[in-house]
């Protein structure tokens, strides 16, 4: 359709003004017309460009897709996205800058360009001729994930540059974050939909711009920062970083207010610490500060090692700490009775989250802080680590301290304490306990145990509480008429439900003795047993000590297993559920697996299945799934992002492959992958 002069300049004006207004909202937190002005121009130029046909990639109106991606598309970077060196004081930074002069041959002054470390996730943005093009993530720095359905969500990325006459190709690279106040109003919006708590802005983050689906990431309110530029054709940048970037900010492009260029080490030490300072002021969460020569052409003498540049370092703050007073130390049971020491504190924030409660994980850990209701601990976190107490300050000022004491009855059900081994203590309820009973029931229901699509954490909850489940057999019991009168479950959802109960019943004896939730049991020890045994009876009456003949089962697993199947209840509970009809497919006692004494570790992303199901194929197929690479791993499963076990792969000469090679050895098996 030829669309009139006229209407071409007001399209392309309002596109002008949309943009410019979205930067003044987004990025700089300056919006100069209010809300319903600018959707009075948003709302003129979707009318315009849908009477002309006139949409274009690069619109305001086109900042979300309309349908979800079925998978993420592989890209390789031209050029690596390296990973930085870390310094951790004074001394580790004049080191790097003693190895640049020896490098360097000079001892001449270095100017550095010093920026915020933002704790968020690495991305790379590929403009052509100013238009953005493709957006991808770090992934391991040679190979990442296309992301630009969800990039072209965020508002304070153009989706074209500011700039007259550009032409070539532009790689940027960034951090996409999650700033604190946006994440606190996602958090009180969450929980008034849904009751679910984000855990920190990074998670979120991360998991917002690898979803499939871009609506779902446009609900989440992520910005972005500039940190350098990649691969570039046909476009010419100035030769000092601090000059760059002044032009990506001409052209639209975010770059951190808080970024600084500095002369010497003693200028960039300065600028750490009191970064470190005004941490907690910042809109952002950070870790640290990110150190770089200013000087490109330098930059280059230097180039770099395998992974990291020798021009750069991230100089990385110590753990936060802060003060706070115990309230009081409760005890929680875990699903199989462990009893822990849980501090409620007075609520302090600290590295990112505000922490009114953590473990203190046994009683041995709570005997060597000497620690009392009452007293004021310092609270570290780092990361996503755990918050925990390191020490009591000042024990003696605590003016009415009050001692803690394991009870002797179980907080959740009141049946005898008893205690396991040196350290743990335990309900002996089992099954019964009410702390137990809610997550023996969802381990029961999960996907790597009977795998009973639909029955969550919060409706176990409501079904339990509700008094319509009080054991795992009682699932089997439930009708879509029960299920239809609950909180969030219409009828289809409830049909839908018994449908995957039902589903439930088909399945192998080894996902059934996982389901089963036997201490210390997990996937690999269900299959050794079922290969060894080939039969649930037998396993079922056999000794401890005939345990103790299968592969990898030492004697407490041994003993464990004896003692979970010498108990009445436990015998009642699982001739109830063969009772409902379970039909549990065997396996040959000793049959040879494929992968039959070969070790397997799995790292990175995959992309095909979530990992635990990788990890369940290869079980399946023999094979022992381990959680770190040694001399006697035999394959190493890659994925992007995959780090330091692909490193030591690669140190040790284990063989490494790709996703797709494992799918294609698995089918070669005769595996049907789901």
């Amino acid at each position: 359709m030829s669309i009139p002069a006229s209407a071409k300049q007001e399209i392309a004006e309002l596109r002008q003004q949309l943009n410019y207004h979205n930067r003044l909202y987004y990025t700089l937190d300056a919006p100069e017309i209010p809300d319903s002005d600018y959707d009075a121009l948003f709302d003129r130029l979707v009318k315009l460009e849908s009477e002309y046909d006139a949409v274009s990639p690069d619109s305001p109106t086109q900042r979300v897709g309309d349908k979800p991606l079925s998978q993420f598309e592989q890209v390789t970077h031209k050029l690596p996205m390296l990973s930085l060196d870390k310094v951790f004081g004074e001394g580790d930074l004049r080191d790097f800058e003693k190895r640049m002069h020896k490098r360097l041959g000079s001892d001449e002054e270095l100017e550095y360009s010093c920026e915020p470390k933002v704790d968020g996730v690495a991305v790379s943005l590929l403009y052509s001729d100013g238009v953005l093009e493709r957006a991808a993530t770090r992934g391991d720095g040679l190979i990442g994930e296309d992301i630009t359905h969800n990039v072209r969500t965020i508002h304070s990325i153009p989706l074209r540059l500011d700039g007259k006459n550009l032409t070539g190709l532009l790689e940027i690279r960034g951090e996409i974050f999650l700033g604190k106040d946006g994440f606190a109003r996602l958090n009180k919006w969450a929980e008034a939909e849904s009751g679910k708590i984000f855990v920190n802005p990074r998670n979120t983050a991360a998991g917002a711009v690898r979803q499939l689906d871009p609506r779902k990431a446009s609900r989440i309110p992520l910005k972005m920062v500039c940190y350098s530029v990649g691969m570039m054709e046909g476009i010419t940048l100035p030769n000092r970083l601090s000059e760059i970037f002044e032009q990506l900010n001409a052209w639209g492009l975010p770059v951190n207010a808080d970024r600084s260029t500095e002369t010497g080490i003693a200028g960039c030490l300065n600028y750490c610490l009191a970064l470190q300072e005004k941490r907690n002021t910042l809109d952002y969460e950070i870790d640290g500060a990110v150190i770089k020569l200013n000087d490109l052409v330098t930059q280059q003498q230097l180039g770099q090692n395998a992974r990291t540049p020798r021009w750069a370092m991230a100089y990385k703050f110590p753990a936060e700490e802060k003060t706070t007073r115990v309230l009081d130390v409760e005890f929680q049971v875990g699903r199989t009775g462990t009893i822990t020491p849980v501090a409620r504190l007075d609520p302090v924030f600290v590295g990112g989250v505000t922490v009114s409660n953590t473990t203190l994980h046994n009683m041995d850990e709570l005997g060597r802080l000497g620690l009392r209701i009452g007293d004021t601990v310092v609270v570290r976190r780092a990361g996503d680590v755990i918050p925990k107490v390191v020490r009591v300050l000042h024990p003696e000022k605590n003016a009415n301290p009050k001692a803690v004491q394991m009870p002797n009855t179980c907080p959740a059900c009141g049946a005898a304490v008893e205690k396991d081994g040196d350290v743990l203590y335990r309900c002996s309820a089992g099954i019964i306990c009410p702390a137990q009973r809610k997550e023996s029931i969802k381990h029961f229901a999960s996907r790597t145990a009977m795998d009973i699509e639909g029955l969550g954490e919060k409706l176990v909850e409501q079904l339990v509480d509700g008094g319509l489940v009080s054991s795992v057999d009682g699932i089997f019991d439930l009708t879509a008429e029960q299920l239809s009168n609950l909180d969030r479950m219409g009828k289809k959802s409830a049909e839908n439900l018994i449908s995957a109960i039902e589903k439930s019943k088909q399945t192998t004896l080894p996902k059934f003795l996982f389901a089963l939730g036997i201490r210390e049991v997990g996937e690999a020890t269900a299959q050794s047993l079922v290969e060894h045994y080939g039969d649930l009876q037998l396993i079922m009456e056999a000794t401890a000590e005939q345990h103790e003949q299968v592969t990898d089962i030492g004697p407490i697993v041994a003993h464990h297993i004896a003692t979970f199947f010498n108990n009445n209840d436990n015998k009642v509970l699982i001739n109830k559920l063969i009772d409902h009809g379970l039909h549990l497919s065997k396996v040959e006692a000793h049959k040879a697996k494929p992968l039959q004494g070969q070790v397997w570790v799995l790292t990175g992303t995959l992309e095909a299945m979530p990992r635990n199901e990788a990890k369940a194929l290869l079980i399946e197929q023999g094979a022992k799934v381990a959680g770190s690479v040694s001399k006697n791993t035999h394959y190493v499963v890659a994925g992007p992002g995959a780090g330091s076990k692909r490193t030591k792969a690669e140190e040790l000469g284990i063989t490494i492959i790709d996703e797709e090679a494992f799918l294609n050895t698995i089918k070669g098996l005769g595996t049907k992958i789901p």
